[in-house]
């Protein structure tokens, strides 16, 4: 069974979802015959990284949210967060275009590293404070998760990935996805948002069910009166 998940590291619902689904598919009794892949998703790609204004201020001015409903935002998600074991830090969040940390997590796919090097970018932006635009703090944060620096740089340098961004995101609205965190099941089955625990969970016991549905049982008979392929009747 094969799973795709469209998100973005500025999306702090994104880190939620993948708590709570990895904390399913911990549990889930078939977890070894299960893979999944992280795709891209840009919420804004025509945002600019501007370390000069926090996060709480450009979200008030780019939505047009009052200061107080703004702040009640940020400490609800922040509450959802640390109920899943997570310690965001909203306020101190750096305003940064994604797209770089994003075709670094595409190398590190060419790696086996994407599930890490994904965990370590969610965790600089939305806990740590750190600026996922800045080359310099990719390649550090890559080198903690065993790439090489210099093989981060020379991606970070150049264009590397990014077709293979634009191609995720171009899959993504074929799918009619338009947010996230977005999971596609065996390229079936969609669950949008960062569900329960128990919502995960129930989908992928059911989803397995209907993929590797047992043989016919077969009833108790006397005798079986048949004939096989070969015309051997018995």
């Amino acid at each position: 069974m094969n799973i795709s998940i469209w998100s973005d590291i500025r999306c702090p619902f994104c880190y939620i979802g993948k708590r709570k689904f990895e904390a399913a598919l911990s549990k889930f009794p078939h977890k070894d015959a299960i893979t999944f892949e992280w795709k891209s998703f840009e919420l804004d790609p025509t945002l600019e990284t501007n370390t000069n204004i926090n996060a709480i201020n450009h979200f008030i001015e780019s939505k047009g949210v009052d200061a107080d409903d703004a702040s009640e935002m940020f400490n609800n998600v922040t509450e959802m967060a640390s109920e899943v074991g997570l310690n965001f830090n909203l306020n101190n969040a750096v305003v940064a275009n994604s797209l770089n940390a994003h075709r670094l997590l595409h190398f590190a796919k060419t790696l086996n590293r994407s599930n890490e090097l994904k965990e370590a970018l969610l965790k600089a932006h939305l806990e740590e404070g750190k600026n996922i635009d800045d080359l310099e703090v990719l390649i550090e944060i890559a080198s903690t998760v065993g790439i090489d620096k210099n093989d981060a740089k020379t991606v970070l340098t150049s264009e590397q990935y990014t077709y293979d961004v634009r191609q995720d995101q171009m899959e993504a609205r074929n799918l009619g996805i338009n947010a996230v965190p977005f999971f596609v099941i065996n390229n079936k089955y969609g669950i949008s948002g960062a569900q329960p625990e128990s919502v995960f969970a129930k989908n992928l016991e059911k989803i397995w069910e209907e993929t590797n549905k047992s043989p016919l049982k077969m009833a108790e008979v006397s005798n079986d009166n048949t004939c096989d392929i070969n015309g051997n009747c018995n």
